[in-house]
């Protein structure tokens, strides 16, 4: 069963855990020196916070697929909605854990990853796009320019 997947970027990493510890009831289940993230059943997100120097405000939200045939319908669901304005990213550690994933953007430019975590990683990563991918979504898609540029930035 996928799970929903929110990441915020915040300006003080400490008070935010306090703060969403205390709404979700539980600590978070990765706590780092600029990242937290909480694992919730009910309803069952992954939410993410992060102090890494990115705008304030919603980072991007996604899904977290179970095994590789979840991964594999919902990049079929980004092509169908943004059709070659997709970046398979494929393993990458991002989050202090490896993952298998891809990207787009919604129309309002808001970046949705779809991901299936492999395991643990010592660091956080990165999203491991690169100014070459830039440049070919520039052309293919002008709504994913901002956002790209967000997310290396």
């Amino acid at each position: 069963m996928k799970r929903f997947h929110v990441h915020l970027s915040v300006e003080d990493l400490a008070q935010s855990i306090g703060f969403y510890s205390k709404l979700f009831g539980q600590e978070p289940t990765v706590a780092r020196s600029d990242y937290a993230k909480w694992m919730l059943d009910d309803p069952r997100v992954n939410f993410a916070v992060s102090a890494r120097g990115h705008a304030v405000g919603i980072n991007h939200f996604g899904f977290q697929a179970e095994d590789a045939a979840e991964l594999q319908e919902l990049k079929q669901r980004a092509e169908a909605a943004a059709g070659d304005a997709v970046l398979d990213q494929g393993e990458t550690a991002c989050c202090y854990a490896m993952s298998e994933k891809h990207w787009t953007v919604d129309p309002m430019g808001i970046a949705w990853e779809h991901y299936q975590t492999m395991g643990k990683s010592r660091n956080s990563g990165s999203t491991g796009l690169t100014a070459p991918w830039i440049v070919v979504c520039r052309w293919r898609r002008s709504r994913l320019k901002h956002a790209v540029f967000r997310w290396i930035a």
